[in-house]
């Protein structure tokens, strides 16, 4: 961890004004100018640096907590997005045009053009080029993903002219093109590992841009843009994802050996993209995720049940068989006792040590259980008794029991919760391999596409089997294709992707067929035999005295289900906005606009 590195980290500032430097850690680390006139910033190449900076701060994805946007967590009951309950609106919508990093993009990237080598070195201004345009792209295709084509504006704008403000929107393909131009010339001009690895830790590299393009094609072949499915498209997103995987293996990328250890062994080879995090100056708040807070990320029961079991087959689940003792202890057993490696790395279980380092109570020894478990009080009624069970402790337990274990920073005590440093890792090398395996499935390579599978199950401890096929018993296009979805949701839970993979292959059917958000309640058998705090979940002593309950509707509210409108699948222009542009802007046809996004 971050207490024991001997490399400083940084943070990259925002530019406030003209410009306003951070303090920071080493890699990009500047005094505070405060603000500053812009006729200095290119002239000064720390000063075009730190705007460079700038546009890092305000362009990489932090920790996003949002597993309530899909099938993977609830943060309370009721507290369920209208979107994902089919309440949309035209009016309501939520994806305006943002050109905010374009435009600091392009005013940086004409500056640029006229800064001379005496103030910055030709192979320097073409690296800083590089990543501009990676930005570019990445802000580009933030929008474009969402609402289709948008205006494509690659230059300053003149404010005095403002007729020439209101710009059409291009064509998605347009804008793709735009996208992958931007990618490609970054690709060109940014170096795979940078020559100060240590200093220039989290910047761009060309891997990381092969990586974007990958991803951004993978997109635009999936069904979201490609609804007739045109192979070309798939073809292209092979060879980019392919390009990446290859060139990132010889710029020493692989997946990390141990899946649990990703995000605690820092600056791995697995990591691609990264934000980084440190205390003080720009640390993380994992309190959200902390029983007893705000129970961010409390599990669902449709991910509890994605993680495969050890010898890669399907977890099983009947919930009307629960009833029956036997069926119930088995179950029990091989949910917590029979899973991938991922399971306990992703999800935090009562039963087992809280990851923190203070002392646990009853006991106040480190270590100890922490039994966020149920009592039933009647039919349908239950009651957590955490705080029964461990005297003192404060808090809403939730409403499942479970909470998201991925990426915690275990260092920290939980009044010391806003110190968290776990870097936000927003790609890693397992993305890539699964976009490229993806790829190959869709043209018929499936021998690529299961090796891949294979290669991803065999670091999550899952064992070869007969034919060392990990588990795997898919043979088919489409076989495979429901492999990728399903391993998807297990490899990246609570990476920010569930819902965009939905999205991208028009499945939100996977969510409306479950209706209802569902639970798993671990319940005490009486409460005169309890689980003890040096006891754990994985040992059949303490799981004898507990039973699974099913819990149909976490919300308590059956008219709070899944129920995604599947006739609009992009978002639509906010109406504010397409006044504003004097109607130049043209909203999407599936809001009764004339722009068609598929174009």
């Amino acid at each position: 961890m971050k207490l024991n590195n001997k490399y400083i980290k940084f943070f990259v500032g925002g530019i406030s004004a003209v410009l306003l430097m951070w303090g920071c850690k080493k890699g990009l680390d500047y005094p505070n100018n405060s603000v500053i006139s812009p006729e200095m910033v290119w002239g000064d190449a720390n000063m075009i640096k730190a705007y460079l900076n700038g546009i890092y701060g305000r362009s990489m994805p932090e920790w996003p907590f949002n597993g309530a946007s899909s099938d993977e967590a609830i943060n309370a009951p009721k507290d369920f997005g209208n979107y994902l309950r089919g309440i949309i609106s035209e009016s309501g919508t939520t994806s305006n045009l943002d050109y905010n990093i374009i435009d600091r993009a392009n005013f940086f990237l004409d500056e640029l053009a006229n800064v001379p080598t005496t103030v910055l070195p030709e192979q320097l201004n073409k690296q800083y080029v590089g990543e501009a345009k990676f930005w570019r792209a990445w802000s580009y295709w933030g929008m474009v993903n969402r609402v289709g084509g948008v205006p494509i504006i690659l230059h300053k704008q003149d404010f005095n002219d403002v007729p020439g403000l209101f710009k059409p929107r291009n064509k998605t393909s347009e804008c793709i093109a735009q996208i992958i131009k931007d990618l490609d010339s970054a690709i060109l001009l940014l170096p795979g590992v940078y020559a100060n690895a240590a200093a220039d830790y989290g910047r761009i590299t060309k891997v990381a841009a092969m990586a974007m393009k990958g991803r951004i094609l993978l997109s635009y072949a999936s069904p979201l843009f490609n609804p007739t499915n045109d192979p070309t498209r798939w073809q292209a997103a092979y060879d980019a994802c392919k390009a990446a995987v290859d060139f990132g293996a010889t710029q020493g990328h692989d997946l990390h050996p141990r899946f649990h250890t990703i995000w605690t062994d820092e600056r791995n080879k697995e990591v691609v993209m990264v934000n980084q995090f440190f205390y003080p100056g720009h640390s993380n708040n994992f309190g959200f995720l902390r029983p007893g807070a705000e129970n961010t990320n409390q599990p669902l029961l449709s991910l509890l049940l994605a993680f495969p079991k050890k010898d890669g087959s399907p977890m099983q689940f009947d919930k009307n068989q629960l009833n029956d003792p036997a069926y119930n202890s088995q179950f029990m057993t091989d949910f917590y006792t029979n899973r991938d490696d991922r399971f306990f790395s992703t999800i935090y279980c009562g039963g087992t040590p809280q990851p923190t380092p203070e002392e646990q109570a009853p006991g106040y020894i480190k270590g100890m259980s922490f039994w966020s478990v149920w009592r039933q009080d009647g039919v349908d009624k239950y009651t957590n008794i955490a705080q029964t069970i461990h005297p003192g402790y404060g808090g809403n337990m939730g409403c499942t029991g479970f909470f998201q274990r991925k990426g915690i920073d275990t260092t920290v005590n939980t009044v010391d919760r806003f110190k968290a440093q776990t870097d936000w890792v927003e790609m890693r090398y397992a993305e890539l391999l699964m976009n490229y395996g993806e790829c190959a499935n869709e043209l018929g390579k499936s021998t690529e596409a299961l090796e891949v599978l294979k290669r991803i199950r065999k670091r999550a401890g899952i064992t070869a089997g007969a034919g060392a096929n990990y588990g795997l018993t898919a043979s088919t296009t489409t076989d495979i294709r429901e492999a990728y979805i399903k391993e998807r949701f297990v490899e990246f839970a609570f990476e920010n992707k569930r819902f965009n993979d939905l999205r991208r292959w028009k499945r939100y059917d996977i969510l409306n067929n479950q209706m209802g958000r569902h639970g798993l309640y671990i319940t005490v058998k009486s409460m005169s035999n309890l689980p003890l705090p040096y006891e754990k979940i994985t040992s059949a002593d303490a799981r004898a005295k507990l039973t699974a309950n099913y819990i149909d509707n976490l919300d308590g509210d059956a008219t709070y289900k899944f129920n995604l409108d599947l006739n609009h699948w992009f978002y639509a222009l906010p109406p504010s906005q397409i006044s504003q542009s004097k109607n130049v802007l043209q909203q999407n046809k599936e809001w009764g606009g004339t722009f068609d996004p598929l174009q």
